[in-house]
């Protein structure tokens, strides 16, 4: 059905309703009129992206080593500022007791700032490292799950292996077509190959 069809049916719907009796309240249907669709011997299955995470060993040992680097960037990132800002108050309180020169308030200064500017410069590329980083791997695992989604499909006799997330495309789908679990073991069993396969030592 198309767009323009809906549209008409909803305009005809609401002059129905508005040339009918005010006194009757009209009770919206909620049954569908789709026709169901018949997809023969086709054997479908999905596994829930975000369970999978959770419980996929591999993915939560690359995970933790990124939560990790994040944690040490945000940690000296906080240092080195730190640091910036015990500077700036040391010269601020020698500026106001006058303990200082013209020029020596002048080079001081300048050196806060080019410690503020090379700060922001380690900030920004350290951060762009760190996220390409995990983006990277990121895109590897994913591949790596696609590549043995293929295996355990043809194991299995599957023909469509969807995935489920949430803000997906599938508002629901049927329990019984859920195998998270059983893929989620089948990675893990597979985890080594998919190490060795990635490069890892």
């Amino acid at each position: 059905m198309t767009k323009l069809s809906i549209a008409g049916i909803l305009i005809a719907g609401i002059m129905i309703v508005s040339c009918g009796s005010k006194e009757e309240k009209k009770v919206e249907n909620t049954v569908p009129s789709v026709q169901p669709t018949k997809i023969g011997e086709l054997k479908i299955a999905y596994y829930d992206q975000d369970s999978l995470k959770l419980n996929f060993k591999y993915y939560k040992e690359q995970d933790a080593i990124v939560t990790k680097k994040q944690i040490a960037l945000q940690k000296e990132l906080e240092t080195r500022g730190a640091r910036i800002q015990a500077d700036y108050n040391s010269f601020m309180k020698r500026a106001q007791n006058n303990e200082l020169s013209q020029v020596e308030s002048e080079g001081i200064q300048a050196n806060l700032q080019n410690q503020q500017l090379e700060f922001e410069k380690y900030q920004q590329e350290a951060g762009a490292r760190l996220e390409k980083e995990t983006m990277d791997k990121l895109e590897t695992i994913g591949n790596k799950i696609d590549k043995f989604s293929e295996k355990y499909c043809k194991l299995h006799n599957i023909d469509i292996l969807m995935i489920h997330a949430k803000g997906g495309q599938f508002n629901y789908i049927n329990p019984k077509m859920n195998v998270t679990k059983e893929f989620t073991a089948f990675l893990n069993q597979n985890q080594e190959q998919i190490e060795k396969e990635m490069g890892k030592k």
